[in-house]
């Protein structure tokens, strides 16, 4: 929901930044690998109960996903390098829960119903992106992507927003995954209806 909204925002700094990576010689995918080991390295310390410095390193690990954007943008972008990415993003929304679940046996009930709208709605996501790209769809309100982005009640900005507050507030990660769980749940049912929208009609009977 608010992704879009802070493109215009935070695209002009982390192309800067980005430019300057380029110019000395850093790569796309390398910047997106680092992103990856910082968002491991803040499970590992939210699952040794170190949940501060499990927030420092998630948000660093958030600069290096959206800096490696900007580096491709500076230098060549790559279909690799956008399946790179989406692929090291659902990795680390699965490993934070996950961690917390480490951290305290007694959220695994609720750390799985969240898991369980994680898969759910990023396979959604996934399907409207395949579905979108055979349709000539185009979007970049969300920057330019290797794929096409679906808006939703909850997108990357209020995930991380979520992850700030299981942070800050451990204990209270019963209810807050269980509210933010059934949000999922219900962003991915609604991309599921503009799907039945847009593309029920996109194929002759052949009975």
């Amino acid at each position: 929901m608010l992704d879009a909204r802070i493109r215009p925002l935070i695209d002009p700094p982390l192309n800067r930044l980005g430019q300057r990576l380029a110019r000395a010689g850093v790569s796309a995918n390398a910047v997106t690998l680092v992103g990856l080991a910082l968002g491991v390295a803040a499970a590992v310390a939210i699952a040794l109960d170190a949940p501060l410095a499990g927030l420092a390193l998630i948000l660093a690990s958030r600069l290096a996903d959206g800096l490696d954007g900007a580096v491709a943008r500076a230098t060549q972008p790559s279909d690799f390098g956008g399946y790179l990415d989406i692929t090291s993003d659902f990795l680390f929304y699965g490993l934070i829960p996950l961690a917390f679940i480490a951290a305290a046996p007694e959220n695994g009930l609720a750390g799985g119903f969240l898991l369980a709208s994680f898969y759910f709605n990023g396979a959604t996501f996934l399907g409207f992106a395949i579905l979108a790209q055979k349709h000539g769809m185009e979007s970049t309100a969300r920057g330019a992507k290797s794929l096409y982005f679906t808006g939703g009640l909850l997108e990357g900005t209020e995930t991380i927003g979520f992850f700030v507050l299981l942070c800050l507030f451990p204990a209270l990660f019963i209810p807050l995954a269980t509210a933010f769980a059934a949000l999922c749940f219900l962003t991915a049912t609604a991309r599921i209806l503009l799907a039945r929208q847009l593309f029920s009609h996109d194929r002759k009977d052949k009975t």
